[in-house]
């Protein structure tokens, strides 16, 4: 069980890459082509587990949102010194199980939630041949959210009236308003790009390749920020009606599905798990993102902004840099090791469901 998360992703990478070649996994490095906030080498890498015949198979990823895989890593690194290592021969010809490390690797480096361009990869998988979906209603709050200067007292004004509109609208359609992903504002939050990201590739080019001959496909994407402290829900992208949804509730118990109203995530455009099933054939495919709560919504929100703003009007190697990674990395991974441990107890239970 990991007692504390990397403190870099340099860190995060070496051991998961140790890690994976000490359980004896066939491991695969796909080389990003941009280079980190150290000048360090970025990679999506790959471990596989288990039998190429499989009939079944199981995608665990980690930093879809960047910083998020800081935690992400180390359950992965729980796997494969726990379950992957442990099962027995049986298993693993029944089961191949993938274990997908920094599926944004810039993000992670930079301790930052979106990618390279300020995109939020899990809005960034919509269809690409159609228009953007329409405005939830960021437009008309995009320049409080995002201020050109972030002096404390623009900060303390456009908080303020960002707690006005809370007020008026209420949490609920605010979180929507927010979250639910826009395509518009380039500099803005929870932005989804104006094309396909280089992870949005990779992840279209490979995931077929990946799953291999399995008629079954089951994925877990792990994930920070949303909800109660350490407390791990399964978020599903499909409603109750759904095949997806009820086999969830089958495997896992309880599931939450984002679409009728039932999660601590507001309903999402251009989730990658979404968006999956288009890239996998004709195989039956259940997934589910697992989100394990930090801190209140409102402090995840100023380090988001923090953040934002620092990369598009800031200067992100300048002196305010440090401290707003530093607020981006304590919004969305607790270096307490009851939260770490918390985690991982959530996280078996799901890997054994």
């Amino acid at each position: 069980m990991p007692k504390l998360l990397a403190s870099t992703y340099q860190q995060a990478r070496s051991d998961f890459l140790t890690g994976a070649a000490s359980a004896g996994g066939e491991v695969m490095s796909y080389k990003h082509p941009q280079t980190g906030l150290e000048g360090e080498e970025l990679a999506i890498d790959v471990a596989q587990f288990g039998a190429a015949e499989a009939s079944s198979v199981l995608f665990v990823v980690s930093g879809t949102h960047g910083v998020e895989g800081y935690s992400g890593s180390a359950l992965q690194r729980h796997l494969l010194s726990g379950y992957l290592t442990n099962r027995s021969a049986e298993e693993a010809a029944a089961l191949r199980v993938v274990v997908v490390h920094a599926l944004n690797p810039v993000g992670f480096s930079w301790v930052r939630r979106v990618n390279e361009d300020n995109v939020d990869l899990n809005r960034n998988f919509i269809d690409w041949a159609a228009p953007p979906p329409a405005d939830a209603g960021y437009d008309e709050i995009a320049d409080l959210v995002v201020p050109q200067e972030w002096s404390p007292e623009a900060q303390e004004a456009s908080t303020a009236q960002l707690l006005e509109v809370v007020a008026l609208v209420g949490l609920e359609d605010f979180q929507a308003r927010i979250s639910s992903g826009q395509y518009r504002h380039k500099r803005g939050i929870f932005y989804g790009g104006a094309e396909k990201t280089w992870s949005h590739l990779w992840l279209e080019d490979h995931a077929d390749k990946l799953a291999g001959s399995a008629a079954k496909v089951g994925i877990v994407d792990l994930h920070t920020g949303l909800g109660a402290w350490g407390h791990g829900e399964l978020i599903s992208h499909e409603g109750a009606s759904n095949p997806g949804y009820r086999r969830g509730i089958q495997w896992w118990g309880d599931v939450r599905s984002m679409t009728d109203g039932e999660s601590v995530s507001a309903a999402l455009t251009g989730d990658w798990l979404g968006r999956i099933e288009t890239f996998l054939g004709r195989r039956e495919v259940t997934s589910a993102a697992l989100e394990f709560g930090t801190v209140d919504v409102i402090t995840v929100l100023q380090s988001l902004r923090a953040d934002a703003w620092l990369h598009g009007y800031g200067d992100p190697t300048g002196p305010d840099a440090p401290a707003i990674r530093a607020q981006v990395r304590a919004a969305f991974a607790d270096d307490d090791p009851l939260w770490i441990e918390t985690l991982t107890l959530r996280f078996d239970e799901v890997i054994a469901g």
